[in-house]
């Protein structure tokens, strides 16, 4: 060949050589400004990436906890459901089974596998699709949120392009995670923050929720499952896709086995095995089962979203006031006496139906009217419109469910009608105690069983407080110049007054109808509850006093200024009535009442530590008059409460005061009762005002509420660790004025007046005419 010719063709080649160089050299600093470019979001084309902070400390949706006062779990808001747990406390079959199958060359990369990725390609042009994401870039994914709106940038939003970028972030920040942490700690982070479905995030969830044990105790086959999930959560569920779940967690105990995780022969004997599932799915609000909650709810959703923080992903960790010992006391408290109760209620009325009006007789289509009221009823009305043929026979059709008891859960075939029957049969009861010099509220059971009654009867309800209410009186008659020792007659009274421009009168009477004619003491007349005296003494202070002085005291809900004032003729919560008790025990400071004590962030760092709130309201010797009043109850000849002497509370010179009280037709029984350390209150009725007992013997708060009170403090005297000892209450700290010493004459035993007779033989008649 010609030397011309050579040269020619070696000056060619050499262009060609230089060329290639250019491109690839091109094509290098392009590679390396694009990832540049693309990190550190080059005039906002590309989006925000993960900065250094982000990296060093990856933040995670995590759930908010609610811990009681003394530490208790009690519940849990999120929408991850996610409880992130140390690397070395997950079991090693779980880290490998997940290496063998999503990374096999996990330790080999550095955040990027080279050889997956030209695998993957070769594979995709041969028309069979598919990923190679290391775990590195998964975790990336999960931990950044990388391919949402609010990372991309200008070009984030054309198609393909987008696609692109970011990829290109999940490897820029694989890369960074794989200098910054180690092996171990990358593989914790991903097990912490993967999608198992069913609400389950994170290795401790996922085992809780598909198993029922903790990750440090995970089988092989277990293991196995659970990485077979996360390949689709939905087409794998165990739960709801059985047959996929196990030919997944077959394929992964087979390549478990090819990764000399476990041997062939151990791979083969689990696949025989079924899935032993157990399967409890937690909920958006999930906890312990509480009366408490919505209230608690309502209170951090408000606080959170003054402070634009999100409850459900914020890590926060709420604290309540709530002990979970007094808690617990008060539960089995009210679950004793309210199973005894219900049997003496259904013996009370064996062969009649308990919803009947004034006089006894049953009320008409009772039932009927009030399954209108229920959310089947509406349901069927949408479904059928205007036929009530359809809706009655969906009523009335018998199906299985399975029902509340004192016993426990029973399977039973009964009708939509027949299931509000039972129900409507049961009593309620409502409960809550106080630290009355905080606020803080150790207790609150709001029903007798959260999962069929949800209806809260301690701040949800109201109800007439009955004598409970008299306190009131005998505050604002103290506050306006009376004392204790001060007299009225007990005498049949008749008090006219006007009411929507018309002349009323208005005649209470006793709840024995007696009239005893005895001048007696403000504290025996309140210890003995005695209607006559307190219509004498709202009358002379006012019905309007008492309204503004109950106001005052804490009484939040609306009061009528009418002459029954005192005797309880409006409705109230227990929240109200228990907060108005605390203040006199609180030497005359009204609290707010407390149920959320601190809110910590994710690291355990305060935010806000709520104290209390107070303000005087009455005076110190007021409050300490009322004490003694109330204590007028135990120590007054026939004194209402009287019947807590049957309970084991009376070492060491305890003392306790308290109020009754019991509504018309016994439909409402009451009790709140005050001790050095606590203000408890608790109502005993029916879901309607129209199921009750019959009897003053059977249906006083005496004999409905107060034993709750009593079985309670019992429990709660027992209890050395709860710190609340038995005792008398505080002396006063200031000097007392009034005289309150006073000197009871027990009064005669008087027969009823004639015109009580008459009352009581006119309602005896109604009585003995309604069963004939």
């Amino acid at each position: 060949m010609p030397e011309k010719k050579k040269k020619t063709q070696r000056t060619k080649f050499n262009k060609w050589i230089r060329a290639l160089w250019m491109v690839f050299s091109f094509g290098l600093l392009f590679t390396v400004f694009y990832f540049v470019a693309v990190d550190i979001n080059l005039l906002y084309l590309f989006g925000q990436s993960p900065g250094l902070d982000d990296l060093e400390n990856p933040r995670n949706n995590l759930p908010s906890e609610i811990y009681t006062a003394d530490g208790v779990l009690v519940g849990r808001y999120f929408r991850e459901n996610r409880d992130p747990v140390p690397f070395d406390s997950i079991a090693p079959v779980m880290v490998d089974a997940l290496v063998a199958t999503e990374d096999e060359r996990f330790y080999e990369h550095q955040g990027i596998d080279p050889v997956g990725v030209m695998a993957a390609i070769k594979d995709n042009l041969s028309g069979n699709t598919r990923g190679a994401s290391t775990l590195t870039q998964q975790l990336a994914k999960n931990l950044y949120r990388l391919r949402t709106k609010d990372t991309k940038g200008v070009l984030g939003h054309v198609p393909v392009l987008s696609t692109i970028i970011a990829k290109t972030k999940e490897w820029n920040t694989s890369i960074k995670l794989e200098q910054r942490y180690t092996k171990d700690e990358i593989l914790g982070m991903y097990l912490n923050t993967v999608d198992f479905g069913s609400n389950a995030f994170g290795i401790k969830v996922a085992a809780k929720t598909f198993f029922s044990t903790t990750p440090a105790k995970l089988k092989a086959e277990e293991a196995a499952m659970l990485v077979g999930v996360l390949k689709a959560p939905t087409t794998y569920n165990p739960r709801f896709n059985p047959k996929n779940a196990l030919v997944r967690r077959n394929v992964v105990l087979q390549q478990m086995a090819r990764n000399k995780v476990i041997s062939a022969s151990e791979a083969d004997s689990l696949s025989q095995l079924p899935i032993d599932l157990k399967y409890h799915v937690e909920h958006h609000l999930d906890g312990v089962p509480a009366y408490y909650r919505q209230t608690v709810n309502e209170f951090v959703r408000n606080w959170a979203e003054k402070r634009e923080l999100d409850m459900y992903s914020d890590g926060l960790k709420i604290y309540l006031t709530i002990d979970s010992r007094l808690q617990q006391l008060a539960e089995e408290a009210l679950q004793e006496r309210m199973k005894n109760l219900q049997r003496r209620f259904e013996g009370h009325w064996k062969g009649r139906n308990p919803w009947v009006d004034d006089k006894d007789r049953e009320i008409p289509g009772f039932i009927e009217n009030a399954i209108k009221r229920t959310e089947v009823y509406q349901s069927l009305k949408r479904q059928h419109g205007t036929d009530t043929a359809a809706i009655n026979k969906a009523l009335n059709e018998p199906k299985k469910m399975t029902v509340f008891s004192y016993k426990g859960p029973v399977e039973m075939t009964m009708s939509s009608m027949d299931s509000l029957r039972y129900y409507k049969r049961f009593l309620r009861a409502g409960m809550m105690t106080m630290d009355p010099f905080t606020g803080h509220i150790k207790a609150w059971v709001g029903g007798i069983d959260y999962d069929n009654f949800k209806y809260d009867h301690v701040k949800q309800a109201r109800r007439q407080p009955g004598s409970t209410f008299k306190p009131f009186v005998y505050a604002a008659a103290i506050h306006n110049g009376y004392s204790p020792c001060d007299k009225i007659q007990d005498k049949r009274v008749t008090i006219k007054y006007v009411e929507n421009g018309k002349p009323m009168e208005w005649s209470p009477h006793n709840a024995d109808y007696s009239i005893s004619g005895r001048n007696m003491t403000l504290r025996h007349a309140m210890g003995r509850s005695i209607n006559t005296v307190t219509a004498q003494l709202t009358e002379s202070i006012g019905w309007d006093t008492v309204q503004k002085f109950a106001k005052r005291l804490g009484i939040t809900s609306p009061i009528e200024a009418v002459p029954s004032i005192g005797l309880g003729s409006s409705d109230v919560s227990i929240y109200e009535m228990v907060n108005a008790y605390s203040t006199f025990m609180n030497n005359g400071f009204l609290n707010k009442p407390m149920l959320v004590m601190r809110i910590e962030d994710r690291n355990g760092n305060i935010i806000e530590q709520f104290n209390p709130q107070q303000k005087r309201v009455i005076s110190e010797e007021t409050a300490f008059l009322m004490v003694h009043m109330l204590k007028g109850t135990m120590e007054e000849p026939g004194g209402t409460s009287q019947a807590l002497w049957e309970y084991d509370l009376w070492k060491k010179g305890n003392q306790i005061g308290g109020k009754t009280g019991t509504t018309s037709n016994h439909s409402d029984g009451w009790y709140v009762g005050v001790t050095k350390d606590l203000v408890t209150g608790v109502w005993v009725g029916g879901e309607d005002r129209s199921i009750h007992f019959r009897t003053s013997a059977t249906g006083e708060g005496s004999k409905t509420a107060l034993p709750i009170f009593g079985k309670f403090m019992e429990k709660v005297y027992k209890d050395p660790d709860l710190g609340i000892t038995l005792g008398p209450f505080p002396k006063p700290n200031v000097k007392i004025k009034k005289p309150y010493h006073c000197v009871t004459v027990l009064p005669r035993k008087v027969e009823p007046d004639s015109a009580s007779i008459d009352t009581m033989l006119e309602e005896l008649n109604d009585s003995i005419s309604s069963r004939f």
